[in-house]
């Protein structure tokens, strides 16, 4: 049986992920600050108090998943902060950043020993991180978060080919949850989305940037 590791899970993209993953049979263990009763009603595994802002969780975190091989990691967790050039507040862009570029990079690092040989590293993201796609502004902390992100992805996909591990970075699409106000498609819609997107990850499309609906995106 495969596992797969789901960060962010306990509501929206993560939560779906987490249903969608144990109904197809995989061991999948769900990580987040503070389980949802929707999460604990899934029968998954659940580590809480994974917080993206607090170093010493990382390691915590780590300890929990001893003997744990790893097949899919999927760095799903991140926060939204909206704001202008005039509503700007540079410490909620860092807090941004660490959540949403820093963070994740280095909790992969941290579970590289974990992961199988030939397993799959997955970066959900946004097309809000794109530089040639931003054509409204604005979202300073978010965009410049989640090129960020994109930036290190693509790194991590170059160094990891040798190890024969693929890095996948998706764009969920304009998904209905609390950080978008309910806007946008159904959170299952993104996820079997994702899901196909993932599952199709291969060494040859390791580092590029799709949407889940298979568009392949611009930096």
């Amino acid at each position: 049986m495969k596992h797969v590791l789901i960060t962010g899970a306990n509501r929206g993209i993560g939560l779906e992920l987490s249903t969608l993953y144990a109904e197809k049979g995989y061991q999948v263990i769900s990580a987040c600050r503070k389980a949802s009763e929707p999460l604990r009603r899934i029968g998954v595994k659940i580590y809480e108090g994974l917080d993206l802002t607090q170093s010493q969780s990382f390691e915590s975190f780590s300890s929990f998943l001893s003997g744990t091989k790893i097949d899919i990691l999927i760095n799903n967790a991140g926060i939204l902060i909206p704001d202008n050039l005039e509503s700007l507040d540079f410490q909620e862009l860092e807090t941004q950043i660490l959540v949403n570029a820093i963070s994740p990079i280095r909790l992969t690092r941290l579970l590289l020993p974990k992961i199988s040989s030939g397993g799959r590293i997955a970066f959900i993201t946004s097309r809000m991180g794109s530089i040639g796609d931003n054509s409204s502004g604005a979202y300073y902390g978010y965009r410049m978060s989640k090129a960020a992100l994109n930036a290190g992805a693509v790194s991590l996909a170059r160094d990891l080919r040798p190890q024969k591990m693929a890095v996948g970075i998706y764009h969920p699409g304009m998904v209905a949850t609390e950080m978008t106000g309910r806007q946008g498609i159904p959170p299952r819609s993104a996820a079997e989305g994702l899901f196909q997107q993932i599952d199709s990850l291969t060494l040859e499309r390791s580092g590029r940037f799709f949407h889940q609906n298979g568009e392949e995106l611009p930096w």
